[in-house]
């Protein structure tokens, strides 16, 4: 908690990113890096989205969630990728006051709607496993909808929450963000008044944010860990639990780094500690996701290999 500057108030229409301050030719090598990263992410959650529509053995609930967390996964890393590669080129790094709250509104809408679509694809299991003749009913094509769009729904509450208490603070005559990008705790960092509000409200709603849909994950694994024990064939438990593999993978990445970043205080302590779990959870989690989903499931690599068998042959 910081005591108001006494100093007179100067609106600050623009942000400095110092980014990661290192020497010109780590720049440039760094720049390689996030951009051979940032094409990674565009190649395999595309594939992934082209492969589930137009393989029709793909088109199940679990699949269809997959491809939403792959949209996901495209969306909240090209709000962040695009200005940090311009920033690694560029002398100034500035970023416009607007842009600064347009880039942290979106990255918070998709970022929250991640956490909420992982627990749906939790569930999702759990009505597979555990009730498989109610399936149909219980995950419908009108009920994933539903959850998908009620994922996205909460994801833009808790961005609007955030933006709005963000950039009502005042920033006087300091400017210059210690990140990569417009996030919350470099944000309050720079503020020249009491941001204890602020604080108190992004570490209650990441935490609610995270044990509710932690909770939901655990719960749904619970049950289904007790429905898979009750399989009397090791061949049936392994194959019954093997489609949570890639979820549970995934799960245990996001969730970790969400948690060092927001839910734990003192989280703005330490940038340049941040700055590298952050660098993992908005570009390396979203490169890993469609590799993770296509090593571990046989319905994945058995459509692309199709796929990919009917091009070389078309041609």
């Amino acid at each position: 908690m910081k005591k108001e500057l006494t100093r007179n108030f100067s609106e600050v229409t623009e942000f400095i990113l110092l980014g990661f301050r290192t020497r010109p030719e780590i720049q440039i090598l760094l720049f390689f890096v996030f951009l051979l990263n940032y094409i990674l992410i565009l190649v395999g959650n595309i594939s992934m989205v082209i492969v589930i529509k137009v393989d029709s053995r793909l088109h199940t609930p679990m699949y269809f969630f997959l491809r939403n967390l792959s949209c996901l996964d495209i969306c909240y890393s090209t709000v962040i990728a695009p200005k940090t590669l311009a920033n690694f080129m560029s002398n100034e790094k500035k970023i416009s006051y607007n842009c600064c709250a347009a880039q942290f509104f979106f990255f918070a809408v998709f970022a929250t709607t991640e956490c909420f679509l992982l627990a749906v694809m939790a569930f999702d299991r759990f009505s597979a496993i555990c009730s498989p003749l109610l399936y149909p009913i219980h995950m419908s094509q009108k009920v994933c909808v539903r959850l998908v769009t009620g994922s996205y729904i909460c994801g833009g509450i808790t961005a609007i929450v955030h933006t709005g208490l963000t950039f009502s603070l005042r920033f006087c005559e300091e400017n210059r963000l210690d990140h990569f990008f417009c996030d919350v705790p470099a944000l309050i960092e720079i503020s020249c008044v009491d941001t204890f509000v602020n604080e108190i409200v992004l570490f209650v709603v990441s935490s609610f944010i995270i044990i509710s849909t932690t909770m939901a994950i655990l719960i749904s694994y619970a049950y289904i860990l007790s429905t898979v024990l009750k399989i009397p064939s090791t061949q049936g438990r392994k194959k019954t639990f093997s489609t949570c593999g890639s979820h549970i993978a995934v799960v245990s990445l996001f969730y970790g780094t969400i948690f060092f970043m927001y839910a734990q205080p003192g989280a703005m302590s330490a940038p340049q500690q941040t700055k590298i779990v952050s660098v993992f959870y908005t570009l390396v989690i979203p490169m890993l996701n469609p590799i993770i989903y296509t090593l571990r499931n046989r319905d994945v690599k058995d459509a692309m290999k199709k796929i990919l068998c009917d091009k070389l042959y078309s041609d």
